[in-house]
């Protein structure tokens, strides 16, 4: 059996349906709900609580005894039901935005009981949308780029706007574009929001327009009145394409440049302008005509796109003293043609170089010079010749000399008035096969003028050297040997240099002893081997055979040597291998190399001086003081720093060696030993009557006999010091000291005699003895 009950909204009824079955088996009630969605306008605006619909259960006999539950999503809270008769109600204002739909479930109860008569039923309450939301764009601004000259329509970029309102019901959600800013350069789709290019190439031009500011608009409800819109500004740039030629911005240039200048030297920049950007404005220049095409280039500078002017030969003022180019500029990149109509691609400039006269230095006739000469030429052979000459039109003379620097031996001198160039000393190739020498020229009027060149001279080699042995050969033979027998392979050395290589020859001397005991064979390879003429040798005979091998060349004129070869005489067993030879061979084998020798040699009196070092330094250490005890009797020098007491102090030294003999004392006993009578008694001595040098011979034997008989003179040499300055001066002492006389009893009148020079001083002490005795 199927009971109906119905709901009620505001805008539908709807009509659920419970449907009962009778099981015919066991008569058995089988129940269940038959549902459709409730439906409920958002956004509701109402006073009162806005009514959803109404529940009823075909148990309800309208007797109070049911009782309706609701659960779910709100229940309660949002949605609420009449637990007496199931009227279902919304409490809040809904935003379908947020929510599209709530679950919710019912059961009807006992009320006396609490037990459900019916189990519990889920069902859904759906709101119903309505246009309270605008478009909204994805981005709120837009940056774009199109090429300038692109074709009407082409695609700039898609914009997209959302609507949160529901599409599947009604027009809420169905948007259509439109462009409100950008007209007439822009269109948009109004259903898909591409924005594309409205005008032609010719119209959009970067270089007359480079940016560009949409605004689009996004309508809802299909753009019906009403709808509700949303904006969005696009940016658009348009990008350069390569469709303006480089224009030079003058037609004729003037530079002016010293004709001293070196070449590669920037003469002037040009610049050509291009209205393009970025690669499409990178542009090279090339000079295409004038008289200056083989003489200048122009170089492109890439950061500043000037062309730089530069030349590559010398300049002569003399010769030339202008020029004219023709240069023309043109882009590195593909050109756009097709709205340059008859307008050419590329540019001419005409650029007019005028040269300036400079006073320039003598100008060689070559960079370098290269020259050849023997080795052997004498001095004054003229080597070769260099040649300059002033560029001006003065033509100045010019004077020869050489850079000293370069030629430190003085080999080379030159001719001052020709520049030829000769040999002033020996020359040696194996010394030096190239000479690199410098010229100088110089203005004859202007001595600053000076300008200068290099000149190359090779050696040609002369055969002027012998060839020699390769190393120093040394080789032994058994006394049991074999005639025949190869003891040794020689080569040579030759420090000349001959054009056609060396040939060397190798031949036993044609006189000695030896020819019988050995001989060579040359291998026409430049080596030879050395054989045995015997079977035995005796090395108790002949120990030692000194091998006379002449080596000579084969240039012209021929050179020869001869070189020793030492064969020493051994025992061996019977492989050949040596086994004993005399000691001077063993010496010679297993002794150490002259460079061994030399460095132990070395060592030895580098450990030799540290000892000595050493010791000097410990004798030092270990030195004592001058004076040890009074047993002392060496000559020592002691330091007292002690001031002496002037003339009248005759105890601090002995002054007995500053006066004449006849003022010596008789007994005189030495300061420096312990006084003993027994040991040194009193000397006598003799006075000297004479009063030429024998006085002074005399005193000396006489002093030498005295410490020759002094038994407490010590063991070693020491030497005395006598200090007499003999009797023969006519003024005898001038020491106060040992004089016999006063100032008073002095006669200077003998000073006149000694000439004008002394007369002045017998004048004044003459006059001074005179005024005394008055």
């Amino acid at each position: 059996m199927y009971c109906l009950f119905y709901l009620y909204s505001d805008h539908d009824t709807h009509y659920f349906s419970k449907k009962t079955e009778m099981c015919p088996s066991n008569r058995r009630k089988y129940q269940g709900w038959m549902w459709n969605q409730f439906f409920l306008q958002e956004e509701y605006t109402g006073s009162d609580k806005q009514y959803i619909g109404k529940l009823q259960s075909d148990m309800d006999r309208g007797d109070g005894t049911l009782k309706y539950i609701l659960s779910g999503d709100g229940a309660g809270d949002i949605f609420t039901i009449d637990e007496n008769n199931g009227d279902l109600h919304a409490n809040k204002r809904l935003d379908r935005e947020d929510k599209a739909f709530y679950t919710l479930r019912a059961t009807v109860v006992n009320k006396n009981t609490g037990m459900k008569l019916e189990p519990e039923t889920e069902f859904i309450v759906k709101l119903h949308d309505i246009n309270d939301n605008e478009p909204i764009f994805t981005k709120e601004l837009y940056t774009v780029s199109v090429p300038e000259r692109s074709n009407m329509g082409t695609s700039v970029t898609q914009v997209t706007a959302t609507d949160a309102d529901d599409s599947m019901y009604g027009n809420s959600a169905k948007l259509r574009y439109s462009i409100s800013q950008g007209h007439p350069y822009f269109s948009v789709e109004p259903d898909t929001g591409i924005i594309r290019t409205a005008l032609g190439p010719g119209e959009m031009d970067r270089e007359k327009r480079e940016h560009y500011q949409v605004v689009i608009e996004a309508k809802d409800m299909a753009g019906q009145r009403g709808g509700l819109t949303g904006t969005t500004t696009v940016n658009i740039t348009l990008t350069d394409v390569n469709d303006n030629p480089p224009r030079f911005s003058q037609s004729i240039y003037h530079f002016s440049v010293p004709e001293s200048m070196k070449a590669g030297t920037p003469v002037g920049r040009i610049k050509a302008v291009d209205k393009d950007l970025g690669k499409n404005a990178e542009m090279f220049y090339n000079v295409v005509g004038g008289d200056g095409l083989d003489m200048f280039d122009v170089i492109t500078d890439k950061d500043s796109q000037e062309g730089i002017i530069t030349f590559g030969k010398p300049l002569d003022y003399e010769k030339t003293r202008s020029y004219t180019l023709e240069i023309q500029v043109q882009n590195t990149q593909t050109l756009d043609t097709r709205f340059l109509g008859y307008l050419p691609t590329k540019d001419m400039a005409t650029v007019r170089i005028g040269i300036e006269d400079v006073d320039e230095p003598p100008l060689f006739e070559r960079a370098s010079y290269v020259m050849e000469v023997k080795e052997d030429a004498a001095m004054g052979t003229a080597v070769g010749s260099v040649r300059a000459m002033d560029p001006d039109g003065y033509n100045s003379p010019v004077r020869y000399s050489i850079d000293r620097r370069t030629d430190l031996d003085r080999l080379f001198n030159v001719h001052s008035g020709n520049g030829s160039i000769f040999i002033t000393r020996p020359l040696d190739r194996e010394e030096a096969a190239w000479h690199n020498i410098s010229v100088i020229a110089t203005e004859f009027n202007k001595p600053l003028q000076t300008s200068r060149v290099p000149v190359y001279i090779r050696l040609l080699d002369v055969n002027d050297n012998a060839p020699t042995f390769a190393s120093f050969y040394e080789t032994f033979v058994c006394e049991k040997t074999k005639a025949g027998q190869k003891i040794q392979m020689v080569s040579a050395v030759d420090a000349d240099d001959p054009a056609g290589g060396h040939k060397f020859f190798f031949s036993l001397a044609t006189e000695g002893a030896y020819r019988g005991n050995f001989t060579v064979r040359d291998n026409g390879d430049n080596t030879a081997g050395v054989l045995t003429r015997r079977s035995s040798y005796s090395r108790l005979h002949k120990s030692v055979y000194l091998v006379p091998v002449v080596i000579t060349d084969g240039d012209f004129p021929m050179q020869s040597s001869t070189g020793t070869l030492t064969v020493r005489v051994c025992t061996c067993d019977r492989e050949g291998n040596m086994e004993l030879c005399n000691a001077e061979a063993q010496t010679s084998s297993a002794g150490l190399s002259t460079g061994a020798l030399v460095a132990i040699l070395l060592c030895v009196i580098i450990l030799l001086m540290i000892v000595v070092l050493f010791a000097a330094l410990k004798k030092q250490k270990k030195k004592e003081p001058l004076i040890i005890s009074k047993e002392d009797v060496r000559d020592n020098v002691v330091s007292y720093n002690d001031e002496g007491g002037g003339e009248e102090d005759t105890q601090a030294f002995d002054i007995g060696a500053l006066r004449n003999p006849e003022a010596i004392e008789e007994s005189k006993q030495r300061r420096d030993i312990i006084p003993s009578d027994t040991l040194y008694p009193p000397l006598r001595r003799t006075a000297i009557p004479s009063r030429d040098n024998a006085d002074v011979r005399d005193f000396i034997n006489q002093r030498v006999q005295d410490n020759d008989n002094n038994p407490t003179a010590p063991p070693y040499d020491s030497l005395a010091t006598y200090a007499y300055e003999g009797t023969g001066s006519v003024a005898e002492s001038l020491s106060s000291l040992g004089s016999a006389s006063s100032e008073g009893d002095q006669d200077y009148n003998y000073l006149s005699d000694w000439g004008p020079r002394f007369r002045k001083l017998a004048d004044m002490y003459g006059a001074e003895d005179s005024d005394c005795d008055s």
